[in-house]
């Protein structure tokens, strides 16, 4: 979190290099980013983005900046970057020595980035005796409102890299297949699609259907049948009767042997394992996904993650038909592995479920 607004994370960026699109970082949490997935295909502009990458500087609070809440773009605050390049340019001058130049460092990076006004920092220079870097650095700003002020040059450095389609510099090579099953998953988490004039989860949808489908476990013996006549990783294409024979000695079904993660983003996986869906069931997504919502906003902290394993339990054994001793393979014959992560899965559906429950009972007692 920065604050209040969520950071830009870095499965964001690998998620858009993953769809081709060209990322730049530069200038400030962009630099830093770009510094970071610079191996996977990022593009890293600017002198800031250098530094991170030479080790010169490494926190994120040396590019933030204070803005004011009412959404302006201004900065209010002094970036550190900004100040080690203005002491830089003094030192250059003979405005400043350098060891005056470490301790003044010291003395303005100490003031919370936030507070780091330049009134602030005229204040703390002052208290320093530098008032003559005061005096140097009020002349030039007089002369140039940005001078000394990298974040801006790095930035539009990047613009004009955007603008002119350049693919030098570092980056900008083949990026390595960074797909793992911690992407994956975080993938599937975020894959939408707008269905009959809403933005639904795709994993919502799949859950849903893993849970309510009668007929799902058919479905998810049709994905194996799929994944084993048409393997990812360009191996041999073979029935699923005789792949399962290959590895076991019959005595398992296949979905108790084969646990294939799931990637949501295929459209061919979703065409498979949703087939059967109508659009009654998801308009019932989007209603176990507006009562999970309402949960969190009612009670602050909440989650799906806070339902009761119980609650969840229950509802599964209530709309499969099988005894709980079987319920485990049952779990698994839907795609959910066993019980445990049938459990997990379910307890996004208990707030709606409960919902439906509840009315359809007050209904039948109004009746």
């Amino acid at each position: 979190m920065y604050h209040q607004a969520p950071a830009l994370r870095h499965k964001e960026i690998l998620a858009a290099i993953g769809r081709g699109v060209r990322v730049i970082g530069a200038a400030s949490i962009g630099a830093l980013r770009a510094a970071e997935l610079a191996p996977y295909g990022m593009l890293g502009i600017g002198s800031i983005y250098t530094a991170y990458v030479r080790g010169d500087i490494e926190g994120d609070d040396e590019v933030a900046v204070g803005q004011a809440p009412d959404g302006a773009w201004d900065a209010l605050t002094w970036p550190l970057v900004n100040v080690r390049h203005v002491l830089a340019l003094a030192e250059a001058a003979g405005v400043i020595d350098t060891e005056r130049a470490i301790t003044l460092l010291a003395a303005l990076r100490a003031i919370y980035y936030p507070h780091r006004t330049w009134a602030a920092a005229r204040a703390v220079c002052q208290r320093e005796g530098e008032t003559s870097f005061v005096d140097w650095l009020a002349r030039q700003r007089e002369q140039d409102r940005y001078f000394g002020d990298l974040k801006r040059t790095d930035a539009l450095a990047a613009v004009r890299t955007a603008l002119d389609g350049a693919t030098t510099g570092s980056g900008s090579g083949p990026a390595p297949v960074w797909e793992t099953a911690y992407f994956r998953r975080w993938s599937n988490t975020f894959a939408r699609e707008r269905l009959d004039g809403a933005v639904l989860s795709t994993e919502d949808r799949l859950v849903y259907q893993q849970v309510f489908d009668p007929q799902f476990r058919e479905k998810w013996t049709a994905y194996l049948e799929h994944l084993s006549q048409h393997p990812a990783d360009g191996g041999p294409r073979l029935a699923l009767a005789e792949r399962l024979a290959r590895v076991s000695d019959g005595n398992l079904p296949a979905h108790r042997v084969f646990h294939p993660p799931l990637d949501l983003r295929d459209e061919r996986t979703t065409a498979v394992l949703l087939a059967g869906e109508t659009v009654h069931d998801r308009q019932a997504v989007a209603r176990y996904a507006d009562a999970l919502a309402r949960y969190r906003c009612e009670r602050p902290g909440f989650s799906a993650a806070a339902v009761r394993e119980e609650a969840a339990r229950a509802l599964l054994l209530q709309v499969w038909p099988c005894p709980e001793r079987e319920f485990d393979a049952e779990a698994s014959s839907r795609g959910l592995a066993c019980g445990a992560r049938a459990v997990e899965a379910a307890k996004r559906l208990v707030p709606g479920f409960l919902e439906e429950t509840t009315s359809t009972e007050a209904a039948g007692v109004g009746r």
